[in-house]
């Protein structure tokens, strides 16, 4: 059977000779050409709103949830997605639902682990133009235009973030997790790195350079845990209570 392309935009989806190559924060942020986004933008609003009211509809009976962040290209013979199975596991056992965002790798491996123990398996997708939408183990999807509007779902709604090995989307995540926390715009906000060798260089530069130039401080630094034990991972979640 020949694979037939998909992309999705929000609540709708396209296929074959429909997909497009640009995505809607591309076209948001394009400041190239005439003025006819004097006329345009206005009306964007009201798309965004709509995602803003779609999120916070979906989501808010959730309860307490943990967002568990990774990379798309983790395979799944790769350790670690074991370990996000196993994370989304025990967090559903601890009273969490799980919040990810809904693609293949780790993010798949969470949403397994969840659903297969029972809970709630939430999958914030984005449109992206090399991403099909959320995860069969997604039981509760829903896809954004924005990424701005998606990351404000993830900080409302979850207490807490675990964080697997992943590339630049992870480290976004991760890093605004660390600057919202930093400047007391979420309170009681645990963030804690799965995989000591993976994360190790990082927080050695972390501390080696950036603190010890002043650009922040031991508090910030503390306020990051890692570790390669799951169970412990999840317990350090208790402190979003």
């Amino acid at each position: 059977m020949t694979t037939r392309k998909t992309k999705r935009k929000g609540p709708t989806f396209l296929r074959d000779d429909q997909v497009d190559l640009s995505t809607t924060d591309q076209r948001l942020l394009d400041t190239r050409g005439d003025s006819d986004w004097v006329h345009t933008d206005p009306w964007r609003v009201l798309r965004i709103q709509a995602e803003f009211v779609e999120g916070f509809g979906a989501l808010a009976e959730l309860g307490p949830a943990i967002a568990v962040f990774g990379s798309a290209r983790t395979r799944r013979d790769d350790p670690y997605y074991a370990k996000g199975t196993e994370i989304g596991s025990r967090l559903v056992e601890a009273g969490y639902a799980v919040i990810t965002g809904g693609g293949p790798g780790a993010m798949e491996a969470a949403n397994k682990g969840a659903a297969e123990a029972g809970g709630v398996s939430v999958g914030l997708g984005i449109e992206l133009p090399f991403e099909d939408g959320v995860n069969e183990y997604v039981n509760v999807g829903v896809n954004f235009r924005y990424f701005f509007a998606r990351k404000t779902m993830f900080v409302k709604y979850s207490q807490g973030f675990i964080v697997l090995p992943g590339g630049l989307g992870t480290f976004d995540e991760l890093f605004e997790a660390l600057t919202l926390a930093q400047t007391q715009k979420v309170t009681s906000f645990p963030v804690v790195l799965v995989g000591v060798e993976y994360w190790s260089g990082l927080l050695s530069w972390l501390r080696d350079t950036v603190l010890a130039d002043g650009k922040i401080s031991e508090a910030d630094l503390d306020a990051l845990k890692v570790t390669d034990d799951v169970a412990e991972a999840v317990a350090l979640m208790g402190a979003a209570r």
